[in-house]
């Protein structure tokens, strides 16, 4: 008999999946996040190079007024004979700098909240006035998280577009106002979906571990539960830009936001209310019109594909 030949032993090794990188594939599989993302990316390329390419967006024509599309003004002229294509980048980037400059003022605030409400919470704060026109005095206790979450629903039963219209006209008009307003009141709902995720995180076995071996809470915040969190708090920021988008866009409209001559695609599209304009000069509001709707959308999806992508559990596909 022959001697069997020796087995071959194969160690085949796995390839190791981060979590970014799981990620990145679910978010790569959620086809509607990807055409959002390269809309958004388009946009973002338009609104930064455009200037570079096209005329200036505040000369004014003394001849050249609403004219329709054409090799020279592709988009046309508005009303004062201004290059309607350069004045629609210049209006992109003033609405994307509202969006994120607004969203990154309340996503602090409100991250800020969430994690003092949700983490130390429990801490009593005692307060104690004197009854007017007696010596008697009363004392009240009351937890960190019940203030500020009382704060909180005080800040949410205002109408959020009435504050704003009665803030703007009260400091005036502006860039640098729109973004503070929207920034300063829009951090309510942000602040109440993280301290419920804070809440589900505080209790759990590995933050318990973590403190009975001696670490700190500051370490477990920055190590157990701002990680934790990241995923909703991305998501949240993303749905925020697009609703900070759409509220500038509104003001503009009322005029209460960015003031002529400074381009924006809200007050551009106030232009074009008369009813001459809207019909016999449509140029003057499809363009600005579009993209606000193609970015609102664009930013819709990819949070959409974000949430999806950042929840491991989620089985829902484009």
């Amino acid at each position: 008999m022959t001697a069997p030949a020796e087995a071959a032993v194969q160690i085949v090794v796995a390839p190791h999946d981060t979590l970014l990188g799981a990620a990145a594939r679910r978010f790569t599989h959620h086809r509607l996040a990807v055409i959002g993302a390269v809309i958004l990316a388009i946009v973002f390329l338009i609104a930064i190079l455009g200037p570079f390419f096209l005329p200036d967006a505040y000369f004014i024509s003394l001849t050249d007024f609403t004219l329709p599309p054409s090799a020279a003004h592709f988009l046309g002229t508005d009303l004062s004979g201004r290059d309607v294509a350069a004045r629609v980048t210049t209006g992109a980037r003033t609405s994307l700098i509202v969006g994120f400059g607004a969203v990154a003022v309340y996503v602090a605030i409100g991250l800020a909240i969430g994690l003092i409400a949700g983490f130390s919470g429990r801490v009593p704060v005692g307060v104690e006035f004197g009854v007017p026109g007696t010596r008697r005095r009363v004392s009240l206790k009351i937890s960190v998280d019940q203030l500020l979450m009382r704060f909180t629903d005080i800040v949410m039963s205002i109408p959020t577009l009435l504050l704003i219209i009665v803030f703007v006209s009260v400091v005036g008009p502006s860039l640098e106002s729109v973004i503070a307003v929207i920034g300063l009141l829009g951090w309510p709902p942000t602040a109440r979906i993280l301290r419920g995720q804070v809440l589900a995180l505080r209790d759990s076995e590995y933050v318990i571990a973590a403190r009975v071996v001696g670490v700190s809470d500051r370490s477990i915040l920055v190590r157990h539960v701002l990680p934790n969190i990241f995923g909703p708090l991305t998501v949240l920021a993303t749905f925020g830009v697009a609703e900070a988008i759409l509220l500038e866009a509104t003001l503009s409209f009322l005029g209460l936001g960015v003031q002529p001559p400074e381009p924006s695609l809200g007050n551009m599209i106030f232009e074009a209310q008369d009813s001459n304009v809207l019909f016999q000069v449509p140029w003057l509001w499809l363009s600005p019109g579009i993209l606000i709707a193609l970015t609102v959308l664009a930013v819709n999806f990819v949070g959409d594909g974000l949430r999806d992508a950042l929840d491991p559990r989620s089985t829902r596909r484009a």
